[in-house]
């Protein structure tokens, strides 16, 4: 009786990228060594079937291993047990981190709690990401956002720190424990136009200029939470559309100023009463956690839609918005600058990027 035994010695831990990608994939030990003959790696290598197989379940069990390492990533500095060169290292923390755009969108503002992972099969079927994979970029989220949400200092700073992510990965994080802490709605049919890039470009720039962190950087949750603050003090710009002398002078420097240079110049004369009271009513708002929700929901409907219907090319929206924030300094009887350009600074960045034109 003869007895067939797979050894494998060495020292360094071998990572095939492939193989790797396949066991983030979700890809059972079958399919991955079905995709792997398909890929054409028997006649690329000359080896058999059988030690395809054994080469596969053998990196599939380091993964396994790597695993809880990988939950903490500085553990997998500093552990001996896997001999593995740094920039490897780098390589498997940041795979093991990265998402896929369809799985996030789907879950971007949403809890991150167990009501929204028995969504998961709903996800894995709509977006044809395996189940396996969708679990672990969710528990990813939900880990990132555990250990930062109450961190003293910059949530992309605690980010990296923590779990050892690329810059531009760390800043992503930063945008989906940031929607997820303050919940806003991003799945509405009307909102679906918009990716997550478009997402994370307005949470970055609501972190630098909304957040408690934008005027105190050693408070707790400062790059987390909205400051309140803030938000309450919003109220003071309606007087800039309740007064009628403000929001006729507001119309007439702005028109002013754009005579000539916009080539929907007739149409945003007409609008302009309609649309000034859409973005500063919106600022009003935010006083209540349910429009906080709604903010982009209500800037698409506010004023997207209605740029977006009469045809505005992108770059008189840009000119627009420009005149339309700079010349409330030239408003006497408003006395609200500061605030209004603490405002109105992020929300033109982030309108800009919600227009498609």
């Amino acid at each position: 009786m003869t007895s067939e035994l797979d050894i494998f010695v060495g020292n360094t831990t071998l990572i095939d990228e492939d193989v790797y990608r396949l066991w983030l994939d979700g890809y059972s030990v079958s399919d991955a060594v079905a995709l792997r003959v398909r890929s054409g790696i028997l006649e690329q290598t000359g080896a058999t079937a059988a030690v395809l197989q054994s080469d596969t379940m053998d990196h599939y069990r380091t993964f396994h291993m790597l695993e809880r390492l990988l939950h903490a990533p500085p553990k997998l500095l500093h552990q001996l047990i896997f001999q593995i060169p740094p920039s490897r290292q780098a390589l498997l923390i940041e795979r093991y981190y990265a998402f896929d755009e369809a799985f996030v969108r789907e879950v971007l503002g949403k809890k991150l709690s167990k009501g929204t992972k028995k969504d998961l099969d709903d996800i894995s079927t709509k977006t044809g990401i395996t189940l396996k994979s969708c679990r672990r970029q969710f528990d990813n989220f939900k880990r990132v956002f555990k250990v930062v949400e109450e961190m003293r200092g910059s949530l992309v700073d605690n980010i990296q720190q923590h779990f050892l992510l690329s810059d531009r990965l760390s800043r992503d994080y930063a945008a989906i424990v940031f929607f997820a802490n303050n919940r806003f709605e991003t799945g509405k049919k009307k909102l679906q136009y918009l990716s997550f890039g478009d997402f994370a470009f307005c949470a970055e720039l609501m972190i630098q200029n909304w957040t408690l962190g934008a005027v105190d950087s050693q408070v707790d949750d400062m790059d987390v939470d909205l400051d309140k603050e803030f938000l309450q003090d919003l109220k003071e710009l309606k007087v800039l559309v309740a007064d009628k002398d403000l929001l006729d002078l507001h119309k007439s420097l702005v028109c002013t100023t754009l005579r000539g240079k916009l080539s929907i110049f007739s149409e945003m004369e007409a609008n302009f009463k309609n649309l000034s009271r859409g973005l500063v009513n919106v600022a009003a708002k935010l006083t209540h956690s349910k429009d906080v929700r709604d903010l982009f929901v209500d800037l698409v409907e506010k004023f997207v839609e209605p740029c977006r219907s009469d045809h505005w090319p992108l770059n008189d929206v840009r000119l627009f918005l420009n005149q339309y924030s700079a010349s409330v300094h030239s408003l006497d009887g408003f006395r609200h600058q500061a605030l209004w350009d603490r405002y109105m600074g992020t929300l033109r960045g982030c309108l800009l990027r919600l227009y498609h034109d």
